[in-house]
């Protein structure tokens, strides 16, 4: 899959984001292995609390109709680079260490790293079943 698919889909969900507390537009795309792309933006609450990030709202859609395996997510925001918030790095985690993480400022101008180097000795559901 081409990076520049996957960052113009999410500079694409960037634009429905629902931030009226904040002003901070972010979007994400989730590429599944089979191929699919999810999107997703933020969206904030009021109460603060219940505010989802734009990668967890991907993730949540994937989820939803069955997916579970992800190649990449490109992440995209108001700043010139965008990286996914500790909550974010741990739900990534959850579907394993090697997913690719693409922030980009633009479709030409990105970087990209794997979970592991964003979340390094993380806990995942492997560390759970080692312990049955």
């Amino acid at each position: 899959m081409n990076h520049k698919i996957l960052i113009e889909k999410a500079l694409e969900a960037k634009k429905n984001a629902y931030v009226p507390y904040s002003e901070f537009h972010v979007g994400a795309a989730l590429l599944t292995k089979d191929g699919e792309i999810y999107t997703g933006c933020n969206i904030e609450s009021a109460s603060y609390t219940p505010t989802i990030c734009a990668e967890r709202t991907a993730i949540s859609k994937a989820i939803s109709e069955g997916k579970r395996e992800f190649e990449a997510i490109a992440v995209v925001g108001d700043s010139e680079f965008t990286y996914p918030c500790g909550v974010c790095r741990q739900v990534i985690r959850e579907f394993g260490k090697d997913i690719k993480v693409i922030v980009a400022s633009s479709v030409d101008d990105y970087k990209e790293y794997t979970l592991e180097e964003l979340l390094p000795n993380s806990f995942g559901p492997e560390d759970l079943e080692n312990n049955k």
